[in-house]
């Protein structure tokens, strides 16, 4: 199991940045070596998307939407996403996320592991 824990949430101007950090805690007896890392947002009455993922490789995808504006990284116990030229249509509730294996080209569906949630708004 993996217990997910973000921080980092707030309200930025169009144009500006933000970083979110997520940190993870995975069971040491686990039989998985290899988790997949990833997060998503949602906004009301929508589904919630992928936005960024991080293999155990070190291979990372991104939404397109965020290509060139987002960065996701991690150190040995968070993963982080910085956020750079925000917009409006960014503003979204910003999930932690992690399953074993690969990221599964981030289908929400497929991820076993969510932090609760950090708020992302983005004013015009």
């Amino acid at each position: 199991q993996v217990q997910l824990v973000e921080s980092g949430g707030g309200s930025v101007q169009a144009g500006g940045s933000l970083r979110l950090s997520c940190t993870y805690t995975a069971n040491p007896n686990s039989r998985y070596t290899n988790y997949c890392l990833a997060w998503f947002r949602q906004t009301p009455g929508k589904e919630r998307e992928g936005v960024s993922a991080l293999e155990g490789d070190g291979r990372s995808s991104y939404a397109d939407s965020v290509k060139g504006r987002f960065t996701i990284s991690k150190d040995r116990h968070s993963v982080y996403l910085q956020m750079r030229n925000l917009k409006p249509e960014d503003t979204a509730l910003y999930y932690c996320a992690s399953t074993p294996g690969w990221c599964w080209n981030m289908q929400a569906a497929e991820f076993l592991y969510w932090g609760q949630g950090a708020q992302v708004t983005v004013s015009s």
